[in-house]
């Protein structure tokens, strides 16, 4: 026989946990808007089958963190249905929002025309690009539908937390932030290397003192595209006191053109780490720039304790 509060045979019984009340409570998760705009995310450089699995894990991360998001990707090159164009992508994006809502007229259902963009463009770039963003702009108006156009991921510090990873990968930072343990090839002088000339170099800047704060050690941006930038940058950290020196890509990865970053690294006499890649703070900046255009509350944001 039971008890209205359990079993009688003396085992414990797990009752639900009662919501914290004030500050303590847990956000509720945030679920994407019904017939919220889709989140296309564009994609510079050359297509490839690489190229795709990051750009498809970026989304992938978009999707986890706000559940029902419509996310899809659009290359700036792209040329067939294996690497759909952006402006392909987003007129076949208006032509289903088009078809969903006749679907619901012919079902009887009275249901105003959809408003607003058909979707929000995320460009997959750390920095500042006025020649890939040129392109993002044109491809937009190519689609000829409404559609937003959200800014970079960076400067933001969780690019420099996913710097530091990818050096720390490298053997060229320490994992840990209060040096309980060193590394023997770890760089005293770091190169943020950046694509998109000064303007690029000033916000990669930017997360660049986040890193230094983070490493203890000085950074340094300096533009791929600047002839003669690295090499220079190498030469002002070696004079300035640093003798082992690290170059950290201040980029996701496609749109830097194979070969470029060793190059540079040899032109600098050091080693360097890999591209940012699909590391998940960058599938978040995606969908905080996503979220930051239609202002919906990012999931971090949402329970947070108020400001006095």
């Amino acid at each position: 026989m039971s008890s209205p509060t359990g079993p009688d045979n003396g085992l414990p019984v797990r009752m639900p946990r009662p919501r914290q009340p004030g500050r303590h409570r847990r956000p509720e998760p945030a679920v994407a808007p019904e017939g919220a705009p889709a989140l296309v995310l564009a994609v510079p450089g050359t297509p490839s089958a690489a190229t795709r699995g990051l750009a498809e894990e970026v989304v992938s991360i978009a999707r986890s963190e706000l559940p029902g998001l419509d996310a899809r990707i659009g290359y700036l090159d792209g040329e067939d249905a294996e690497y759909p164009t952006l402006a392909g992508v987003l007129a076949h994006t208006a032509e289903q929002r088009t078809a969903r809502h006749q679907q619901a007229l012919a079902a009887g259902q009275d249901v105003p025309a959809p408003q607003g963009p058909v979707a929000v463009v995320v460009p997959l770039l750390a920095g500042p690009d006025n020649a890939l963003m040129r392109q993002v702009r044109q491809a937009v108006m190519d689609s000829r539908v409404p559609a937003e156009l959200t800014d970079v991921l960076g400067p933001h510090p969780l690019l420099a937390e996913a710097l530091h990873v990818r050096l720390s990968e490298a053997g060229l930072a320490r994992a840990d932030r209060a040096r309980l343990f060193t590394v023997a090839t770890a760089a005293d002088g770091i190169i943020l290397a950046t694509i998109g000339g000064e303007e690029a170099v000033q916000a990669a800047g930017i997360t660049g003192m986040l890193l230094a704060a983070r490493l203890a050690v000085p950074v340094m941006a300096a533009a791929l595209d600047q002839d003669g930038a690295i090499s220079a940058t190498a030469d002002q950290l070696r004079g300035s006191g640093s003798a082992h020196l690290a170059l950290a890509p201040h980029l996701i990865g496609p749109e830097v053109p194979e070969g470029v970053l060793d190059a540079a690294a040899k032109d600098a006499g050091c080693a360097y780490a890999e591209a940012l890649g699909a590391y998940p703070a960058i599938g978040k900046l995606a969908l905080s720039q996503y979220m930051a255009a239609l202002g919906i509350t990012p999931p971090q944001a949402q329970g947070a304790p108020q400001s006095r």
